[in-house]
C-alpha cells in the first residue's frame, strides 16, 4: 500500500484529474457524449499527465529536497529509485499515448507533445528563467485541444480558441501560486514570478492585466456563435469576479489574496468550460 501511495504522489493524482476535466468539458462542448472515445481520452489523458509529473519529479529529485512543499515526495525521500520513477512514468506515458491513439492520430500526437514539452522543455527551464512559465503554458493548454480534436478528428479553429482560453488563464493562476511559494522556490533557485522585482506592485499589475484579458477571452465561444447569451452573461460575470479578486490583490499586496486568487482560478476554469457545454445544450 505504501508503494501505491508513492506512485500516486509521483503522478500527482489530484492534479492529473483536474487537467483531464478540461479535456472532458471540451469533448462535450465539441459534441461528444458518453462513449468509448470519452473513456479512452479520460484514461489516456490521465496517464499522460501522470507520466509528465513523474518525469518532472525524476528530473527535479535533488531540487525537491530543498523545498518544504516537495521534500516529502517519494523521490527525495528515497522511497522510489530513479529507475523505478523512470519505468513507472514510461509505462504510464506509453499506455496513455496508446489509448489516445485509439481515438485518432491527432489526439495521440497532442498527448505525446504535451508530455514532451512539460518534461523535456518546461522542467529544465524552471531553474534558468521565469520564461519557463510561458513555455509551460503550452502543454498546460493542450488538454482542451485534445477534447475538441478527439471528437472532430482534426485540428480546427475551435480547438485553437479553447487552447487559447486555457493558455491565458494559466498566467494569473500560476503567478498566484508562485507568489505564495516564492520563498520556497528561491531555496531551490527558482524565480518564477514574471519580473526581477519579484513580489512587487509591477508583478501584481501584470496579474491584473491577464485577468482583465480573461473577461473578453472567456466569452469568445459566444462571439463565434458556438454558445449563446448565457455564456455572454455568466461568462462576463465570472470574468469580472476573477478580475476583481486580482485587483484587490493588487491593492493590498497580501499573501492571503494570492491564495484567494489561486482558488478563484481553480473555480473559474471548470465553471467557464462547463458553462459552454450547458449553454450549447440549451441551443
Amino acid at each position: 500500500m505504501s508503494k501505491i501511495k508513492d506512485i500516486a504522489m509521483l503522478m500527482k493524482l489530484r492534479l492529473s484529474f483536474l487537467v483531464v476535466i478540461s479535456a472532458i468539458a471540451c469533448y462535450f462542448f465539441a459534441g461528444g457524449g458518453f462513449d468509448i472515445n470519452l473513456l479512452y481520452m479520460t484514461l489516456g489523458g490521465f496517464l499522460i499527465t501522470g507520466a509528465s509529473n513523474g518525469y518532472n519529479q525524476v528530473i527535479e529529485r535533488d531540487i525537491d529536497k530543498l523545498m518544504t512543499r516537495t521534500m516529502n515526495r517519494p523521490m527525495p525521500q528515497g522511497r522510489l529509485t530513479v529507475t523505478e520513477g523512470l519505468v513507472i512514468s514510461s509505462i504510464f506515458g506509453i499506455a496513455g499515448a496508446f489509448l489516445l491513439f485509439q481515438i485518432n492520430w491527432f489526439s495521440g500526437v497532442l498527448g505525446i507533445l504535451a508530455m514532451f514539452l512539460y518534461a523535456a522543455v518546461y522542467t529544465p527551464l524552471k531553474p534558468i528563467t521565469p520564461w519557463a512559465v510561458f513555455v509551460g503554458a503550452f502543454p498546460g493548454a493542450i488538454p482542451p485541444m485534445i477534447g475538441i480534436v478527439a471528437f472532430d478528428g482534426f485540428f480546427s479553429f475551435k480547438a485553437g480558441i479553447l487552447f487559447f482560453i486555457q493558455f491565458i488563464w494559466q498566467f494569473p493562476h500560476f503567478w498566484a501560486i508562485a507568489w505564495l511559494k516564492d520563498d520556497d522556490y528561491r531555496k531551490a533557485g527558482f524565480s518564477l514570478l514574471p519580473l526581477k522585482s519579484g513580489k512587487s506592485k509591477k508583478t501584481l499589475f501584470l496579474i491584473v492585466i491577464y485577468t482583465a484579458i480573461m473577461v473578453p477571452v472567456g466569452i469568445l465561444p459566444w462571439y463565434f456563435e458556438w454558445a449563446g447569451d448565457i455564456t455572454l452573461i455568466l461568462g462576463t460575470l465570472a470574468g469580472i469576479w476573477f478580475f476583481m479578486i486580482a485587483y484587490k490583490f493588487y491593492l493590498v499586496q497580501e499573501d492571503k489574496w494570492a491564495k484567494k486568487l489561486m482558488f478563484a482560478s481553480f473555480i473559474y476554469l471548470p465553471f467557464i468550460q462547463f458553462l459552454y457545454v450547458f449553454d450549447k445544450l440549451l441551443q
